[in-house]
């Protein structure tokens, strides 16, 4: 029940929060953009032009949701919400969970929103997304959303302010999205020729957005544009399990970062 009134909160407060309708405007024009962008090339399938749709969601998406979850998750501490709803028999566990699910539906709803109006743009000007095209987009976006909204709320927990939660949020995109081929491609020079196989794939799976981005990917039939190395993982995916796999590890990621979130917000629960 404390979960559920929790989110309800989320809810009213998100969508009353000036940042949210800031980012549903940014990502409508994004989602008008990508439109521009399919009409001028044939999208079916994988394509050039579908990867730099997808990449071009995993730069925009996690920022936007990292920003406006951790800066919820400090707010709390910074309007003195926290000390008053502390006085109450709330866990930890159900006030996080709870802002979870009211955020997870705030930022799926301005996905949706992005994508709706894309689609009925195109339909009016005759050359838009088809339907399936539109729902995979959902898809990876809603995944993405959900994956980078359990680490935004471990950085929220972590910081003190908001401008830490900026300084520490913008890092972590940082590191995920931009940094993350570089940085991997320069420690896998180091190891010996056998191990670098079995490490990529292990450090895959320690980032979300690669993990969505590879499933996407083997979902449109393209897994061959991984190379060698991820051989085993494409015929795996391609599997009826792939798919069951596929939650599971999602479900690990986000139950995991929600636990250390809960973990530190409860150490300093008494301190606030």
């Amino acid at each position: 029940m404390h979960v559920y009134q929790i989110a309800k909160r989320e809810l009213k407060v998100g969508f009353r929060n000036p940042w949210a309708y800031s980012f549903l405007a940014l990502f409508a024009l994004f989602s008008l953009a990508l439109l521009v962008l399919q009409s001028r090339a044939y999208l079916a399938g994988y394509t050039y032009t579908t990867g730099t749709m997808l990449n071009l969601i995993l730069y925009l998406l996690p920022l936007l949701t990292m920003l406006l979850a951790s800066f919820s998750v400090t707010a709390e501490k910074e309007d003195g919400s926290w000390q008053l709803l502390a006085t109450y028999a709330l866990s930890s566990a159900a006030f996080f969970w709870g802002k979870y699910v009211g955020l997870a539906v705030v930022l799926i709803s301005i996905a949706c929103f992005g994508y709706g109006l894309s689609g009925l743009a195109g339909f009016l000007l005759g050359r838009g997304f088809t339907a399936s095209a539109l729902l995979f987009f959902l898809f990876f976006s809603v995944c993405t959303i959900l994956l980078f909204l359990s680490i935004a709320m471990l950085v929220g927990a972590l910081s003190r302010n908001r401008w830490q939660a900026l300084t520490l949020g913008v890092s972590v995109w940082f590191f995920l999205i931009l940094a993350w081929p570089t940085l991997l491609i320069s420690l896998l020079s180091f190891l010996p020729y056998t191990w670098i196989k079995p490490a990529l794939q292990f450090a895959t799976c320690l980032n979300p957005a690669e993990v969505v981005r590879i499933f996407s990917i083997v979902k449109l039939g393209a897994g061959s544009v991984f190379g060698a190395d991820y051989h085993s993982w494409v015929t795996w995916l391609e599997s009826p399990l792939g798919s069951v796999g596929f939650v599971a590890l999602c479900l690990v990621w986000i139950g995991g970062t929600m636990l250390a979130a809960i973990t530190v917000w409860e150490r300093g629960r008494y301190r606030v």
